[in-house]
């Protein structure tokens, strides 16, 4: 089949999804509709704010679904007015059997991580949160189970050793959109050769997860070892941040803080209480781990704006005593 005759609807919502929608226009492929969130109202206007996607589709003069509810009638219907051969989804939410087994080709989804290794919400941060070194995109059909489904393509990317969340992302967006084309092409041509994600992982070795960032997932424990915590505030920069209270004293509130970038340290022994805090007051902050410190060098204390180190301590003096817990 030729590829350019194959309809297509796409589904997505964050930047993310942008690149790889691109990417498939570029390659003159036919998309035939997009699916993306409903409008929300967002900022202190309340206005309604359209998704990274919608945007580009209507730039481009894309048809737009708004679904409220993915299983209703009507929605239904308006796919299958659009007689899609196939559905590519990337960064959208989880998709009902109802809509993802309905064109006849399929639906397969671009996940941002090796499969079967980092399913689930937040590929991206877990990867470097665990010191990985190596990471990726695959494509593959979906099904029931989230994640799990049969893999037709995979591309290996590095992870540098200091690389921010933020940055494997914007990298990321890229090869996996190109992996998206291959993907259409491969079904195309009836070369979409899938393999069951069990095939990919060794022998003995444990399956990751890539949960929901949340509150307690994203703080940091000063007493863990200063790559961890390292790890951790790259694999969490720039969203959501990880977060850190900051004592003054017994008689003054707790500041809230979010750290984005840090330099790691590590002299393999504990000197001082982790969380401790060491400053010259105008150049840098070192904060004690239990085997080192880490300098930290781009942050945001609560009601502030984010700014780097040295552009804080022009008008925020850390007092004698002060530490982060």
């Amino acid at each position: 089949m030729d590829a350019s005759s194959l309809r297509i609807v796409f589904m997505g919502t964050p930047e993310f999804s942008v690149a790889s929608l691109a990417a498939m226009l570029e390659a003159g492929l036919n998309v035939v509709g997009v699916v993306t969130v409903a409008d929300k109202p967002a900022g202190r206007g309340r206005k309604l704010a359209v998704s990274p996607v919608k945007r580009f589709a209507l730039e481009k003069g894309l048809k737009v679904l708004q679904p409220e509810k993915l299983k209703s009638a009507d929605f239904l219907q308006e796919l299958d007015d659009l007689k899609p051969d196939l559905q590519v989804v990337v960064a959208f939410r989880m998709l009902p059997e109802v809509v993802w087994n309905r064109p006849p080709l399929g639906t397969f989804n671009l996940h941002g991580s090796l499969l079967p290794q980092y399913r689930g919400a937040a590929p991206i941060n877990w990867c470097i949160i665990n010191g990985e070194n190596t990471t990726g995109v695959t494509t593959f059909f979906l099904q029931q189970e989230i994640d799990t489904g049969a893999i037709i393509l995979r591309e290996i990317l590095p992870v540098g050793a200091h690389e921010t969340a933020g940055e494997l992302h914007d990298r990321m967006k890229d090869v996996g959109a190109q992996l998206v084309v291959k993907t259409v092409l491969a079904i195309a041509n009836g070369n979409a050769h899938t393999s069951n994600q069990e095939q990919f992982l060794e022998i003995g070795t444990e399956l990751r997860p890539a949960p929901k960032l949340n509150r307690e997932n994203t703080r940091i424990d000063w007493s863990q070892p200063t790559k961890n915590i390292h790890d951790l505030i790259r694999g969490l920069s720039p969203y959501p941040a990880a977060h850190t209270s900051l004592h003054i004293d017994d008689s003054t509130p707790d500041i809230d803080c979010k750290i984005y970038k840090s330099v790691p340290f590590i002299t393999g022994k504990c000197e001082k209480l982790p969380g401790s805090i060491e400053t010259d007051l105008r150049s840098f902050v070192h904060v004690h781990t239990s085997d080192g410190y880490l300098e930290i060098t781009d942050l945001q204390l609560a009601g502030k704006q984010r700014m780097p180190l040295k552009a804080l301590l022009n008008g925020f003096k850390f007092p004698i005593g002060a530490r982060f817990h």
